[in-house]
């Protein structure tokens, strides 16, 4: 993408797509934190990065509702190497449906021992970023394939059941 393409991402890059070995140090810094921090200092270190770094991508969702929510996830997916995702914008909802997960696929081909919490991962940072927006996310599925789901609180979605996202493994 050039810089003069019009993006709904955060930051522009001047190569079409990112570097999978990024989802290698993703992996490793999520290891490091649980051990350094736990569980609980992992997920607050998530909230707080959904809620701080993707502050300006928080304030585009809050305007333009659900439809910047599906043009986010597009442009994002479009510049992700290797994923398989489809994203349906329906009138009540945004799914995004990871068919294929580029970060799982990536660790799996490099024979990397994943942590097993990663797919939680996008849970805590999702429901971060959409509270931020004014909206609700759940995350179901994992493990390489999954489905978030955005949203407006008049939904009501029930609580998120963490068992519904599966762990990560090998």
């Amino acid at each position: 993408m050039s810089s003069n393409d019009p993006s709904a991402l955060p930051y522009r890059d001047t190569k079409p797509q990112g570097s999978a070995d990024f989802y290698f140090a993703t992996n490793a810094t999520f290891r490091f934190l649980i051990a350094r921090f736990g569980l609980a200092g992992w997920r607050r270190y998530l909230e707080e990065l959904g809620r701080g770094y993707f502050a300006p991508v928080n304030q585009q969702w809050r305007r333009g509702g659900l439809g910047a929510v599906a043009r986010y996830w597009r442009d994002f997916f479009a510049a992700e190497p290797g994923g398989v995702v489809t994203v349906e914008e329906l009138p009540d909802r945004v799914e995004v449906v990871v068919h294929a997960c580029p970060a799982i696929k990536h660790l799996r081909a490099g024979g990397r021992e994943i942590v097993r919490e990663y797919c939680q991962h996008c849970f805590f940072l999702g429901v971060a970023r959409a509270e931020a927006a004014g909206l609700t996310m759940r995350l179901a599925g994992g493990n390489g394939s999954c489905r978030h789901t955005y949203v407006r609180p008049s939904a009501e979605l029930p609580v998120q059941d963490m068992q519904s996202i599966a762990e990560a493994r090998l």
